[in-house]
C-alpha cells in the first residue's frame, strides 16, 4: 500500500526524534550502529547526496543528557523544532491499566514533575511528524512484551495510533520489523523517507502490514541458500548440518524476511546462513504463533513429504494460507481499558 495524497516536499533540514522508551532492550539502536548501506554516520554527516541535513536525537548516541536531551522533544511538541521524523523503538504499553504508576516514560513534565509516558509523547508528536517510523518488532507489532500472559497490555505502534493513521507528511506508519531490526533494512527505509521529504522520491511502497515491500515481499525460504536441500527432500536432523532446517524448527517457508539474501552485517551472517533456524521475528504473530521455537512447524512434515511437481502448487497454496494467518496479531493487543492477554498473577498464600 502507499498513500495517495501528495506529501510536502523540498524539506532542507530534518530532525530525527528517536524514542526508545517503549518496552525495549535498545537492541534496534545497537543494531543500526552496524549499518553500512548506508551507515548512520553517512546520513548524519551529510555524505548521502540529495537528502536534507539531519539532526539525530537518540539517547544512546547523544552527547546531551537529562533536560538537555529532552529539549528537542518539547520543542517539537510545541511546533518550534521544524520538520522531524519520529522513530519509535519498543512496544507501546497500555497506560489505561497501569494502576497507580507508569509503565514507561521519558523525562518529566516541567509543570507537574510527573513522568511523561511514552504514550503521551506519541500523542504529542505523531500527528506533527513528517513521518512516523516503527523500528523493530516490538514497536511494529508488540513483539516479546506483547506475548500471551503479559501484564502490560503491550501493542505495536499501529495498534495504538490506528492502522489508518497518517502523519503530517501524509504517510502511513512505516514498519521495519526484526528482533532486532536488520541494520541496513532500517537505514535504507529511513533513506527513502528522507529522499521523499526532500522531494526526490515517490511515496514509500508498503504492504498491508505497513512494511516496505521491496524488503519484506519475499519469504526467508525464497532467499535461503539451503532451499535447494528442501526441494531435494534432504533435511537436517541436527543443528550442525548445512541442509534445510525445516524439520528442526525453521519457519522460513512462511516468513517475510530478506535476511538470508542480505546477510546481517555488510552482507555477512543472517540466521539460516550461519546455522540458525528462522523463528519468524519479523512477523506480526511473533512470538506466540511460532512457539515452541525448536519444534518442527505445523505442516513441515506434509510439505517436505510431497516435493514432486504434482504437489508443488498445493504446497504453495497451503503456505499462503498459513502466511496470511501469522500475519495477523493476537486479539489481546489493543488500547482499550481492559487487559485481555490472559495474565493471571499466582497466589503465593502469603
Amino acid at each position: 500500500m502507499s498513500t495517495d495524497s501528495p506529501a510536502p516536499s523540498g524539506v532542507e533540514e530534518v530532525h530525527i526524534l528517536w524514542i526508545s522508551e517503549g518496552m525495549s532492550c535498545d537492541g534496534d539502536t545497537v543494531a543500526v550502529t552496524a549499518a553500512t548501506l548506508p551507515s548512520l554516520e553517512d546520513v548524519v554527516l551529510g555524505a548521502i547526496p540529495g537528502i536534507p541535513k539531519v539532526h539525530l536525537h537518540n539517547k544512546v548516541l547523544a552527547y546531551e543528557t537529562g533536560e538537555g536531551f529532552t529539549r528537542a522533544f518539547h520543542r517539537a511538541a510545541d511546533d518550534e523544532l521544524g520538520p522531524f521524523v519520529l522513530v519509535i523503538e519498543g512496544s507501546v504499553p497500555n497506560e489505561n491499566i497501569n494502576g497507580d504508576g507508569y509503565w514507561t516514560s521519558l523525562g518529566n513534565d516541567p509543570d507537574t514533575g510527573e513522568p511523561i509516558t511514552l504514550n503521551q509523547w506519541i500523542d504529542r508528536l505523531a500527528h506533527r511528524a513528517y513521518a512516523v517510523v516503527a523500528i523493530g518488532t516490538c514497536a511494529t507489532y508488540g513483539g516479546i512484551h506483547a506475548m500471551a500472559g503479559n501484564p502490560t497490555g503491550c501493542m505495536g505502534l499501529a495498534d495504538y495510533l490506528g492502522w489508518d493513521f497518517r502523519s503530517a507528511g501524509g504517510l502511513p506508519i512505516v514498519n521495519v520489523p526484526g528482533c532486532p531490526v536488520q541494520p541496513d533494512n532500517f537505514m535504507e527505509t529511513l533513506l527513502w523517507v528522507l529522499h521523499q521529504a526532500a522531494g526526490h522520491a515517490p511515496p514509500i511502497p508498503l504492504d498491508d502490514q505497513l512494511r516496505p515491500t521491496w524488503l519484506f515481499g519475499k519469504t526467508v525460504h525464497e532467499g535461503c541458500d539451503r532451499a535447494a536441500y528442501y526441494e531435494q527432500g534432504d533435511f537436517a536432523l541436527d543443528y550442525n548440518s548445512p541442509k534445510c532446517q525445516v524439520k528442526i524448527g525453521c519457519w522460513g517457508p512462511v516468513v517475510n524476511c530478506n535476511v538470508p539474501k542480505r546477510g546481517w552485517m555488510d552482507g555477512i551472517g543472517g540466521c539460516p546462513n550461519v546455522g540458525g533456524i528462522c523463528i519468524a521475528c519479523t512477523m506480526p504473530g511473533f512470538p506466540d504463533k511460532f512457539m515452541p521455537f525448536m519444534d518442527e512447524p505445523p505442516g513441515g512434515s506434509v510439505s517436505s513429504a510431497f516435493l514432486s511437481n504434482a504437489y508443488g502448487p498445493l504446497v504453495r497454496s497451503l503456505r499462503a494460507i498459513t502466511n496470511r494467518t501469522v500475519n495477523q496479531e493476537p486479539k489481546w493487543r489493543h488500547n482499550r481499558a481492559e487487559l485481555t492477554s490472559g495474565y493471571q498473577p499466582r497466589w503465593t498464600g502469603r
